[in-house]
């Protein structure tokens, strides 16, 4: 037996008992509850430790008691709810990195093309862009070590290149047209998040605003495009949060904030703690509090979104147009253990201003729960308004009187079904395999000089996807194992064109010149051009 590990163990149990102590206080089993529960809770805590010590003292083979209690807890959790979650000290970096306004690393976007680390753009005024790194460079080394074609993933990607302010890394780059592998020694530095993707005039009139998340600054990134718009005389407003699943749920409440006035109701919560228990309420000079306005959902849209669509409905500010979102109205708090690990403890359900609960049912499992969208699609959900049953129990009333639903998501004041005119097996293959994106990288490297000449308006005008680019698209496919389908191209050739001239605009002219291109076949974003009027005469009544 070896008996560092055990005397390790043994140093630890303390720690240990501590948590799972602290786990179940948050749970509800406090000094202050029942007796009968106290006493439980204790024999709980007795027992987990008893057979923890047998298992160190007395197994067979020596174990890893870190990864056994790590697994302990992970178990338990999930005979709560699907949104309470242990993160392990080495993943709560990563894991938080997403919602924090920056991180520490070497400031590129990246993609693995062909098992090699391809460069899609250095950040602005990043360490990588300072050094000279250019889009379309292939990261070969990392401080010696070899990265390309030893499957290498995201992670591997970031343990590599992520790193404290001031330290140094070096890569080995090999250039289009370079036979000798260029070494770079990049000094890490703090990156800006963004989460606001985009923010422009779709016409004289008509602003769009693109949310993709929200973490620290996406209420300041958002009232920043906000105001934009509204100096370039914005008289209507599309908010699109399609696919956003949500995060700082203050930042959510602030947005709303923008949009509704006269002290109106955004959400509320309640939990088993008074503590846990609170009202938000519109108390600032929004920027947009009049005007049409229009939220896109869709069933990729979770908490915060759902925060923003429940309250803009609720109130009757303007139209929520889309799908039926996620449905996840828990609220999670985090709490930091001892070893730097974190625990997300679900601790208030959170409530519209009419009073509904929109969290899904989660009584069969967590796996029945993440097959929620299989399960739509297997109902025809996504295409058929109809195929949407509500609880007619769970039914409430708008500040206006409109019915709406809880239980299960936001469903949209007008559905869009998903568009599948225009789709294909090619065309999804085209765009999960990265071919679109290689192409359109190498397309750009190829005409850089052309393009960084050419003012956006007029490439947005003018440009156009030809059929050489195209057989050079369907070329590159085959090259990476998608075979040509020309029934297939044929039915998808608009959304396949749209989509490479987007994917190059970004690569000249950043993330935000992708929208308005590629808008131009997102059926939801079409359909709410067209109801306006509606969106006006609910918001005057």
């Amino acid at each position: 037996m070896n008996k560092i590990k055990n005397s390790k163990f043994q140093i630890r149990l303390p720690i240990i008992l501590a948590i799972g102590l602290a786990a179940g206080i948050l749970i509800g089993a406090t000094f202050a509850g029942p007796e009968q529960q106290v006493s439980n809770f204790m024999k709980s805590v007795m027992k987990f430790r008893e057979v923890m010590s047998m298992i160190d003292r007395a197994y067979v083979d020596d174990v890893d008691t870190d990864e056994m209690t790590e697994t302990a807890i992970t178990k338990m959790l999930e005979k709560l709810d699907p949104h309470t979650v242990y993160i392990s000290a080495k993943d709560v970096e990563l894991s938080n990195s997403d919602l924090k306004k920056d991180f520490e690393g070497v400031g590129i976007e990246f993609n693995i093309f062909r098992d090699t680390i391809v460069v899609l753009a250095p950040l602005s005024g990043g360490p990588s862009e300072k050094v000279g790194l250019l889009a379309g460079d292939k990261i070969v080394t990392v401080d010696g070590e070899t990265v390309a074609g030893i499957g290498i993933n995201n992670r591997g990607v970031i343990d590599r290149l992520r790193g404290k302010k001031g330290t140094e890394v070096v890569v080995g780059i090999k250039r289009q047209r370079n036979k000798e592998l260029m070494e770079f020694t990049i000094e890490r530095d703090k990156i800006p998040q963004y989460s606001v993707d985009a923010g422009y005039m779709v016409d004289d009139e008509v602003g769009y605003i693109k949310v993709n998340r929200f973490s620290e600054t996406t209420y300041d990134e958002f009232r920043e495009k906000l105001q934009t718009l509204v100096d370039k005389g914005m008289k209507k407003l599309i908010v699109d949060l399609q696919g956003n699943p949500g995060g700082y749920m203050d930042r959510a409440v602030n947005i709303t904030d923008e949009l509704i006035a006269d002290n109106a109701m955004i959400v509320s919560q309640e939990g088993k703690e008074p503590r846990a228990n609170a009202e938000y309420r519109a108390y600032r000079n929004g920027l947009f509090e009049k005007g049409p306005l229009v939220v896109l959902i869709n069933e990729g849209s979770a908490s915060g979104s759902e925060i923003v669509a429940g309250g803009v409905q609720d109130n009757d500010r303007g139209l929520i147009v889309g799908r039926r979102s996620f449905g996840k109205g828990l609220v999670q708090s985090m709490f930091m253990l001892n070893d730097g690990s974190e625990l997300r403890l679900t601790i208030a359900r959170y409530y519209t201003p009419s009073g509904r609960s929109i969290q899904k049912p989660y009584d069969h499992g967590l796996t029945e729960y993440q097959s929620d969208f299989h399960n739509r699609v297997e109902h025809g959900e996504l295409f058929h308004a109809d195929s949407i049953k509500f609880n007619d129990s769970l039914k409430y009333q708008t500040v206006k009187g409109r019915t709406v639903y809880g239980g299960g998501g936001i469903m949209p004041d007008y559905f869009i079904p998903l568009d599948t005119s225009w789709d294909s097996r090619y065309y999804v293959k085209l765009r999960n395999s990265n071919v679109v994106r290689e192409f359109s990288l190498n397309y750009f490297q190829k005409n850089e000089k052309q393009l960084k000449g050419m003012e956006y308006e007029r490439f947005l005008k003018e440009f156009e996807v030809d059929d050489k680019m195209t057989k050079d698209l369907i070329s590159l496919g085959k090259k990476l194992g998608v075979e040509y389908d020309q029934a297939g191209y044929e039915r998808s050739e608009k959304l396949i064109k749209t989509l490479v001239k987007a994917s190059i605009a970004r690569n000249a002219w950043g993330r935000e010149s992708y929208y308005p291109i590629i808008n131009d076949v997102n059926e939801t974003f079409q359909a709410a051009l067209n109801l306006f009027d509606e969106a006006e005469t609910l918001a005057e009544k």
